[in-house]
């Protein structure tokens, strides 16, 4: 499944999901261009380089229409054009029931995990408007069914699904396919900030048994998803929701 030479923007590329699938496209042969909030990025743009990889940091927070912007037209700069994306940067829900969440609590988690995929989508798809290309987002289970002490972020989540429908029939027929991921839950540092807070433990262990393989996610079982659905491998898949998930939904 090669990616030879194809420059692909990943967002949210300083841990977790988004490292684990940065460091794969590269392996596969693409030029990543990782973008993160935070310098963390630089240092696995870094080890994807000493691994043998192309790699380039580049600093945004994806809730800034105008960061995105210039985010998006300084990989074209680089690279000459974008040929995919991986919109998965997103912070974890604050694990308060609906009447606890404040405003800026709901504000920030509709900047960053909604309004984020919108602005990366905006910019990209303007990218690829000449040469075609796929995007994926990552929205998440949580996208298609609700959970206690996360409004804002099944809302959010919700709503990333919806917009990928909506850009899959905007760009169509125009050569660029948008679908989303919808990982179970990984083990990644999010997840692990998530569960050491209390308010979660006691949902944790049914969460867990929801997965029908009796386990969570490792990084790179959603990385090797993501691929697929970046390359001509799925070249007749649009507007598609696709679980990653061990059985999460099914169950």
């Amino acid at each position: 499944m090669s990616m030879e030479s194809r420059t692909i923007i990943v967002t949210g590329g300083g841990s977790g999901i988004g490292a684990a699938t940065a460091a794969h496209l590269a392996s596969l042969g693409a030029h990543v261009a990782l973008v993160d909030v935070t310098d963390a990025g630089a240092k696995v743009a870094h080890e994807i380089r000493s691994s043998g990889g192309s790699a380039e940091f580049f600093h945004a927070d994806v809730g800034s229409d105008a960061a995105v912007e210039a985010m998006v037209r300084a990989v074209v700069e680089r690279f000459g054009r974008v040929d995919g994306a991986f919109n998965n940067a997103g912070i974890e829900q604050c694990n308060l029931p609906l009447h606890e969440i404040s405003a800026e609590q709901w504000e920030r988690a509709i900047r960053i995990d909604l309004s984020g995929v919108f602005n990366c989508l905006k910019y990209e798809a303007l990218a690829m408007l000449e040469t075609g290309g796929a995007i994926v987002n990552t929205a998440s289970g949580f996208g298609k069914v609700a959970a206690a002490n996360a409004s804002e972020y099944v809302a959010a989540k919700h709503g990333v699904i919806g917009l990928t429908l909506a850009a899959a029939a905007d760009y169509g027929r125009r050569g660029i396919r948008v679908n989303a991921i919808l990982p179970g839950v990984t083990n990644t540092p999010m997840i692990a900030r998530v569960s050491q807070d209390p308010r979660f433990a006691e949902q944790f262990d049914a969460v867990r048994a929801r997965h029908l393989m009796g386990r969570f996610a490792e990084p790179i079982e959603i990385a090797e998803a993501v691929a697929w659905l970046l390359s001509e491998h799925s070249s007749f898949v649009t507007g598609a929701a696709l679980a990653v998930d061990g059985g999460f939904l099914a169950n």
